[in-house]
């Protein structure tokens, strides 16, 4: 996956907004207002890209033993955070499932009246 690859997908997704709320550098992918992905364009510029993304607990254990490529969030909680070195052990197809499992669940926490207006937005 590519930085256009990354961008294009996050915001393929409902009600996704981009933002740079740290610094210049760091690209932000939100979802009703909440953080999903976020990632360094300096890494990818350097060739040396991560992703850091949302991720049930369990799953993110389980995800860095099996993956050498992932490891527990950079400067994220670590318990709810996986950074994936995005051109590791880690294949597109489970890239992108882990992107959209960080979609989900910063989704699924959202109101049930933001996810809706959510939901509406492209219908």
């Amino acid at each position: 996956m590519n930085i256009q690859a990354f961008y294009d997908y996050c915001l393929s997704k409902k009600g996704v907004t981009e933002h740079f709320p740290f610094d210049e550098e760091t690209l932000v992918f939100k979802v009703g207002g909440k953080m999903f992905a976020l990632s360094s364009l300096k890494q990818w510029e350097k060739g040396e890209p991560s992703i850091n993304l949302k991720c049930d607990p369990e799953r993110a254990l389980e995800l860095r033993a099996e993956y050498e490529a992932i490891e527990a969030g950079y400067h994220m909680s670590k318990v709810h955070w996986n950074t994936v070195t995005v051109h590791g052990d880690v294949s597109l197809s489970l890239l992108k499932e882990l992107i959209d499992h960080s979609y989900d669940l910063v989704f699924k926490s959202l109101t049930k009246k933001i996810q809706a207006e959510i939901m509406e937005i492209n219908n």
